[in-house]
């Protein structure tokens, strides 16, 4: 039977290098429990993939890194998001246009 790619955890790093060292992390963990050809995988990307990984996120791609053991397949995906950071309102003045908002009342 076929199954559905499942999405069992996220993890927002603040960073390319906070993101791949994530998974840097998580694939060093698992590797000792891993076939000879999943783990070679496993090591193949911390040696030489990483590197390229970093530089994706670093211009703003998105990427994945699979490792692949049997029929179960864990694949973790990067994509690189911007955030604004929320102005600060406490002792700062709003602008006019802030006031023209007028809520309704629920039904």
């Amino acid at each position: 039977m076929d199954q559905q790619p499942a999405l069992h955890a996220s993890f927002d790093a603040h960073s390319a290098t906070h993101a791949d060292r994530w998974i840097a992390i998580a694939l060093r963990t698992i590797t000792p429990a891993l076939d000879g050809a999943a783990s070679e995988q496993a090591w193949e990307w911390l040696y030489e993939g990483r590197i390229d990984t970093r530089r994706a996120l670093l211009r703003a791609e998105p990427c994945a890194v699979t490792v692949a053991q049997a029929s179960t397949r864990i694949t973790w995906t990067v994509r690189p998001v911007i955030f604004l950071p929320l102005a600060h309102r406490q002792g700062t003045e709003l602008p006019a246009c802030a006031y023209d908002f007028k809520p309704h009342a629920s039904d």
